[in-house]
């Protein structure tokens, strides 16, 4: 039976208006949205928090510096050695020479900055490409190319680092250099691994057969499937660094006095470290904060890429 448009206005639920958007149905989405925002605020916390830290040291050791009243780190007066942490003028005191502790502290970190981001750019760039390039032929001079880099990998990194600044010398670039040597392998069989891996997969094969060409392909649709394992590996590599800077300065193979590095204001401070520990607990903890830093960050973009 046909129900007439005056009467169908009268039939309970006919022609009834939407729910408003305030009711129960709006606000259950507004709080379902709510929740969904703050899920991914505390998924990103892991991450964000260590990228925060890092980028404060950042700022700290480079350009502090340039807009503060900082001392110079080198030149000190023996007129001024050995003064206590809180002395005026001088935030941390100042060791034997009279330099001040903290203008050291900062600059010793630009150099372990500097040293951990080279020798992963380095590593990521050289051995990225050496290892797709491995990954995507399948002859004998990719498998030989990488026997050789799993030799050099079974060397303990230190060891060959203390061997080739021993070669190269003392200094900053020589230590980038001496590192990057043991960081280009073990970029090299990451991305050989993740090519492997990719390079048989469906889009890869598409790609092929439209007639891309090989270095598009690498470019375009490989690279950057890798590139997040490649970055979290970045991360976890450069902490590594910058300990082995610091051991090499230790050892008075890496950044020379009275260059300052936290390795060789460690090691100065050993000969003092009864009368004024400060020297070497200070340069002990920025290392140790740098280096859980770093892994921290590391470790949150594994967990986040990984659950993607």
């Amino acid at each position: 039976m046909t129900i007439p448009v005056n009467d169908a206005l009268s039939v309970p639920g006919a022609l009834s208006p939407p729910p408003a958007a305030g009711g129960p149905a709006g606000a259950s989405a507004g709080v379902g949205a709510t929740a969904a925002r703050r899920g991914r605020v505390l998924r990103s916390l892991p991450a964000a928090i260590p990228a925060a830290l890092l980028l404060l040291l950042i700022a700290g050791c480079f350009l502090w510096p340039l807009i503060g009243s900082v001392p110079s780190p080198t030149g000190g007066s023996v007129l001024n050695s050995s003064l206590p942490i809180g002395s005026p003028g001088h935030l941390l005191g100042t060791d034997a020479d009279g330099n001040d502790i903290f203008s050291r502290l900062l600059y010793g970190g630009r150099v372990s900055l500097e040293v951990g981001a080279a020798t992963q750019v380095i590593g990521l760039a050289l051995g990225g490409l050496i290892g797709i390039m491995a990954g995507f032929s399948r002859g004998l001079a990719a498998a030989v190319l990488m026997r050789v880099l799993d030799v050099l990998i079974a060397f303990p990194s230190l060891v060959l680092a203390l061997a080739i600044a021993e070669g190269l010398g003392p200094g900053e670039l020589h230590v980038i250099w001496a590192l990057s040597f043991y960081s280009v392998p073990a970029f090299a069989r990451l991305a050989r691994a993740g090519t492997l891996k990719l390079r048989d997969q469906n889009f890869m094969l598409a790609a092929a057969l439209s007639g891309t060409p090989r270095w598009r392909i690498a470019l375009l649709h490989l690279f950057p499937n890798l590139l997040p394992q490649l970055l979290t590996f970045a991360c976890l590599g450069a902490g590594v660094a910058i300990i082995q800077e610091g051991a090499l300065s230790f050892l008075s193979l890496g950044v020379p006095p009275p260059g300052a590095s936290w390795g060789n204001m460690i090691a100065s401070g050993e000969q003092t470290m009864s009368v004024q520990p400060a020297l070497v607990i200070v340069p002990c903890v920025a290392l140790l904060f740098t280096v859980a830093t770093l892994n921290l960050l590391g470790d949150a973009l594994r967990a986040r890429w990984s659950g993607r």
